[in-house]
């Protein structure tokens, strides 16, 4: 039985360092930092005395990536990936980071993000004789740099990059190099940091926390990030294109504790929910928050209306992706393995659930199903996005379309459906202005429908 709470997932995490005595190490806490981007497989690669050494598995970073085999994975500089499936199959031949030996040489690579076109790309270079071990997205980019004549692997990977529309932040790694990208259009995060003399990349800074690096700055939308020996060279290689980062990172993907695109997670989330108490006031005895992504929000819901903040929803933390039911008769279960309600709290009052978003409606349904049990009297359930209503195509696990409960229902349809009082959600204006984005230089395509790029069928979306 597949326990995964009714969310949206990031497709993965990745970390490098560059100049390092332990760099297996610290990539080893990077990638536990960033463990909540991806719970499905994770990997490292290294390099020393110009070779790349690798260990990649299924399974938790602390488990997949322990002390027995960081020994092993000796040198410098290294590149780590923590993975959850967005394109392609689960098995080890996905786990990255991939390498490969080519004409320019060993190359690794890692990829946070998603290429819309890769099918297509895919076909043309098996047509061309390319022989592909995974299905995952990111080996055509290493068949790309592997079959284009340029004068060393840096010069490949602009030239593959320059022709290559959608969603990525890359880490490559050679013998001598550590090289980070970041699409032009900047629709994943990626951030610069240094640990004593050593230069450090991430999905997001809460990596850096860990391994007491400073955050230098952003890798900005567009930019090639080049350390070796001689030590940091940047540049832009790419044509310059409208920025769309994306905002359901500030929403739920990214740790509260971390910043993004410049901004404070946590103060976003509060803020988030400071505005949907404006904006969907409720007469109500306690704001709960729906663990863990709801907690910011509903702070900040409960501080605006002036209504009493507790948790009064527990969650199970030790309960993993799946679980091996003894019999067909504990199915019902359900979200009971992981949600539980303290009762003495709920009951006989009214509550007001706040949770970052609603995506089929199955799980809002049965929470909201718990705190009736519980006792409460009214069940008002607060959203801190809008409504979730298209599909992403830019490195989230999303369903298809009409498995999105915002595309076939209306707002009062979905009350309904999932047994609550009343259901708000907050508009894309007071999302955006709570983050501080701005409407122009971001994605909001999962609710507005409007995408940045052509999609994978060609058409403009």
């Amino acid at each position: 039985m597949d326990l995964v709470l009714d969310k949206l997932h990031e497709e993965c995490g990745i970390f490098g360092i560059f100049g390092h005595a332990e760099a297996s190490t610290l990539t080893q806490l990077g990638l536990f930092a960033l463990q909540h981007r991806g719970q499905e497989a994770c990997g490292i690669v290294t390099a020393d005395n110009g070779e790349l050494l690798q260990h990649r598995s299924i399974g938790l970073v602390a488990d997949v990536l322990n002390p027995e085999v960081l020994k092993k994975l000796t040198g410098t500089s290294a590149i780590g990936h923590t993975r959850y499936s967005t394109a392609g199959k689960n098995t080890i031949h996905e786990v990255q980071p991939f390498s490969v030996t080519c004409h320019h040489g060993q190359i690794a690579v890692c990829h946070n993000g998603n290429l819309p076109f890769a099918a297509q790309k895919r076909e043309e270079l098996e047509k061309a004789g390319a022989i592909f071990s995974s299905t995952s997205d990111t080996e055509t980019i290493l068949h790309g740099i592997a079959r284009t004549p340029a004068k060393d692997a840096v010069d490949a990977i602009k030239k593959v990059l320059s022709d290559t529309d959608g969603a990525f932040s890359l880490l490559f790694l050679t013998p001598e190099r550590l090289i980070a990208v970041r699409d032009p259009r900047g629709f994943r995060p990626l951030v610069l940091g240094k640990v004593q003399d050593a230069w450090c990349v991430a999905s997001e800074t809460c990596a850096f926390d860990l391994i007491d690096a400073e955050y230098i700055r952003e890798i900005e939308p567009g930019e090639m990030l080049i350390v070796d020996a001689d030590g940091l060279q940047t540049s832009k290689p790419f044509e310059q294109k409208p920025v769309s980062v994306c905002t359901f990172e500030h929403v739920y993907f990214s740790r509260p504790d971390s910043t993004i695109y410049g901004k404070s997670v946590n103060e976003s989330r509060h803020k988030m929910g400071k505005q949907l108490a404006v904006e969907h006031p409720v007469e109500a005895d306690l704001v709960v928050p729906v663990p863990d992504s709801g907690v910011a929000a509903a702070i900040g819901y409960a501080r605006e209306s002036g209504i009493n903040f507790r948790q009064a929803i527990i969650r199970n933390h030790y309960v993993g992706r799946t679980f091996i039911e003894p019999s067909q008769s504990i199915r019902s279960f359900g979200v009971r393995l992981k949600l539980n309600p303290i009762k003495d709290l709920i009951r006989g009052r009214r509550i007001i659930l706040v949770d970052d978003s609603i995506v089929r409606g199955t799980t809002s349904k049965k929470i909201v199903e718990m705190v009736r049990d519980a006792g409460a009297t009214e069940v008002h359930m607060r959203i801190s996005c809008p409504p979730t209503a298209h599909s992403c195509y830019y490195g989230v696990d999303t369903p298809h379309r009409k498995d999105l409960i915002a595309s076939r229902m209306t707002v009062e349809e979905t009350c309904e459906y999932i047994g609550a009082d009343s259901l708000g959600y907050l508009s894309l204006s007071g999302m955006l202005e709570s983050i501080g984005l701005d409407t122009n230089s971001t994605c909001s395509a999962c609710w507005t429908g409007k995408y940045p790029t052509l999609i994978a069928n060609g058409k403009a979306a």
